[in-house]
């Protein structure tokens, strides 16, 4: 895989909140979180190979759904 080339990854977690608050602290740049409609919400960033990711919370994935 050439570096860079990954865009668009998801990474689907239980609470963005959280896990965005994590690595700003660990000193990745987080977009901020933006809703997608239905429940979905987002925050993008990037490695730094430029690989590009995606975490995405669905509010009906939570507790044992997840």
């Amino acid at each position: 895989c050439v570096p860079g080339s990954v865009q668009h990854l998801h990474l689907v977690v239980e609470d963005i909140d959280a896990v965005r608050a994590e690595l700003v602290a660990r000193g990745v740049d987080v977009a901020r979180v933006w809703e997608a409609g239905g429940g979905v919400r987002y925050a993008s960033f990037s490695d730094p190979d430029g690989n590009g990711f995606l975490l995405q919370e669905m509010a009906w994935r939570r507790g044992a759904a997840f």
